[in-house]
Formats: C-alpha cells, sequence, structure tokens
C-alpha cells in the first residue's frame, strides 16, 4: 500500500523541452470498448483533486521504448518495424482484461491481464531491437506492470482519501482485443503524452520475403 501519490510530470533523466522518444504502444483509437470505459470514469476522475486527466485519443499501454528520436536513425528504426513484424507473424491476438480503476503512486490506472501474455509480447519487441542493435543497446526497464492510467497525479498528496474516493465510485471490468502494436514519436511537453504513429504492426499476420502480409 502507497503512503502518498506523486507529481508525475518532473523531468526523466535525459527528457527536456521539445525532445520526443520513440516507444511501442499499444493505442486505441477505434476500440469502442475502451472508450466506453473512458467514459464511464469520467465522473470519477472529475471528483478527483490533484489529477490531469487523460483525454481518450491519448489512451495508451506503454510496452517497450526503443529511444529518443535524435539518437535513433531513421534506417534503423524501419529495420526495427521489420524485425518486429518478423517476430510477431506468429504471435497471435489475444483478449485484454481491464480491471477496475486503482491507485498507483504516479497515476489512476487500470490494471490490465494477462500480464504474463504482455510480457512475453514485450519480450519479442526487445529480440526485435536486439536483432538489430544487439542486446546490450536494449533500453532497460523495470518489469513490465500492464496498465491503462486515466490520469496521473500532479501533486504530492496522501494515497488514502484518494483511495476511499475510487472504491466507492470504481467501475466494473471490461474485455477487449489486442490485435497489433504500435510505434510512436511521444512527446510530454504540455503535461501530456502526446504522440504521431510512425508505423504499426499486426500479430499474427505472416511476412513474406519482401516484407509485405502473406
Amino acid at each position: 500500500m502507497i503512503k502518498d501519490v506523486r507529481d508525475h510530470w518532473y523531468w526523466r533523466p535525459n527528457w527536456r523541452p521539445g525532445r520526443s522518444f520513440y516507444t511501442w504502444h499499444v493505442v486505441f483509437p477505434e476500440d469502442s470498448v475502451v472508450t466506453d470505459v473512458h467514459a464511464a470514469y469520467q465522473h470519477l476522475v472529475d471528483s478527483l483533486p490533484g489529477i490531469t486527466p487523460v483525454p481518450v485519443r491519448w489512451l495508451h499501454l506503454t510496452v517497450q521504448g526503443v529511444g529518443f528520436t535524435d539518437k535513433v536513425p531513421r534506417a534503423d528504426l524501419d529495420l526495427i518495424i521489420e524485425a518486429t513484424r518478423r517476430r510477431l507473424e506468429h504471435f497471435r491476438p489475444f483478449e485484454l482484461k481491464l480491471g477496475s480503476a486503482v491507485v498507483d503512486v504516479e497515476s489512476l490506472q487500470l490494471p490490465v491481464e494477462p500480464v504474463d501474455r504482455m510480457r512475453r509480447l514485450r519480450a519479442q519487441l526487445r529480440a526485435a531491437i536486439t536483432d538489430v542493435w544487439g542486446r546490450d543497446s536494449v533500453p532497460a526497464l523495470p518489469e513490465l506492470d500492464p496498465h491503462i492510467s486515466l490520469g496521473y497525479w500532479n501533486q504530492v498528496a496522501p494515497a488514502e482519501p484518494l483511495e476511499k474516493v475510487v472504491k466507492a465510485l470504481g467501475g466494473g471490468v471490461a474485455t477487449t482485443e489486442l490485435t497489433d502494436v504500435t510505434l510512436i514519436e511521444l512527446n510530454r511537453d504540455h503535461n501530456q503524452y502526446e504522440w504521431t504513429t510512425y508505423a504499426t504492426v499486426p500479430l499474427g499476420i505472416q511476412v513474406s520475403r519482401d516484407g509485405t502480409g502473406g
């Protein structure tokens, strides 16, 4: 159990205004299930102090970083995408279960299952980066704890009162399907995660020798 929540928007190492990052996310631009869950939680999010809500268009599930855009050559990025397509050609789409909202130290988030399947997906993305750059160049990250954040705390505050409100007003569970992963160019200049899409790679689509789906 956490004692306090903290401001999420401090600058992490190597981040600065104007700098962007290539990363693999699961995004939900046309997922009606996730859109409905987001809408169902708006009353709760609006009732909480010290939170920066995540607009529906910026909902995401972080999976695996690649590198800062000013350090990753586009030619390398395209090779990583090609390696990812081949790594995921036999990785079948799977069901995602979104749990009830919980108070985390930096966000209000929906836990996502199955955790083991998401970690295997990340392992394939990491293997694709290794195929191009070698093992020592894969960004080191904590073990994946899959979740979708509904909002990020923007101040230090006791966690217990927030947890009581979330428990009283929180919703149920929902199920959707993960069918692809998206490589995005991520920016956080405006106390919000915003991005442009660089490539989307489907799960379970066999790739022919010329790099197209077969």
